[in-house]
């Protein structure tokens, strides 16, 4: 199977899953109804074309004339939402953006909205309760990681700059960084005092 196809088929099945799962998003939906929206996402360098009917249908080829053209990386689409925030985003070349703004907005929301509810979804195989636990012991695990990886960094940092001596502590590189521009400062006056001599001579 060809790459496009299987990741249309993956965003087209994965959207229309969630969006069946909250009754919200049908909503947000039934508002995009006949509208077409083409997304080209610059990590990728792919286009992709967004139909709305009763459901999300996801192409990878489209020939017509989209409502809306958005280019932009995926970690812009959120910003979309704030309407003040386009036009700064067109500025810093973070966007392009033909057709209608208030349309591309309305899509940013469903898209951001679009998120997956895992201890739903799991309560269903397994029950309320295991799932709630599944959920929370992996948070926890998550949040237990990261405070050691928190931690070892820190350790390392001591180690290098206090035990080993590799790295310089933080204020020695400040007191370096004051000495260099007392020197630079005393080399202007000296340069200035021999070109006035200079003159003289």
């Amino acid at each position: 199977m060809p790459f496009d196809p299987l990741v249309t088929a993956v965003v087209e099945t994965s959207l229309n899953t969630l969006i069946k799962d909250d009754p919200e998003l049908g909503r947000r939906l039934a508002r995009l109804k006949g509208q077409v929206i083409q997304v080209h996402l610059k990590e990728i360098n792919k286009t992709l074309t967004f139909v709305f009917s009763q459901q999300i249908d996801v192409l990878a080829n489209y020939e017509g004339e989209p409502d809306c053209y958005l280019s932009l990386n995926l970690a812009v689409l959120p910003e979309l939402r704030d309407q003040s925030n386009i036009t700064k985003l067109i500025k810093q070349d973070k966007l392009v953006l033909e057709g209608d703004i208030q349309l591309a907005q309305k899509f940013s929301q469903l898209m951001t909205d679009c998120k997956p509810d895992i201890e739903e979804w799991l309560s269903r195989a397994t029950g309320d309760v295991v799932a709630h636990t599944l959920v929370k012991g992996a948070e926890n695990l998550g949040q237990f990681v990261k405070a050691q990886a928190s931690k070892h960094q820190n350790h390392l940092a001591q180690v290098l700059t206090e035990e080993w001596k590799i790295a310089p502590a933080p204020l020695e590189v400040a007191y370096f960084c004051d000495q260099v521009d007392d020197l630079k400062s005393h080399a202007a006056r000296v340069e200035a005092k021999l070109n006035q001599l200079l003159e003289r001579a």
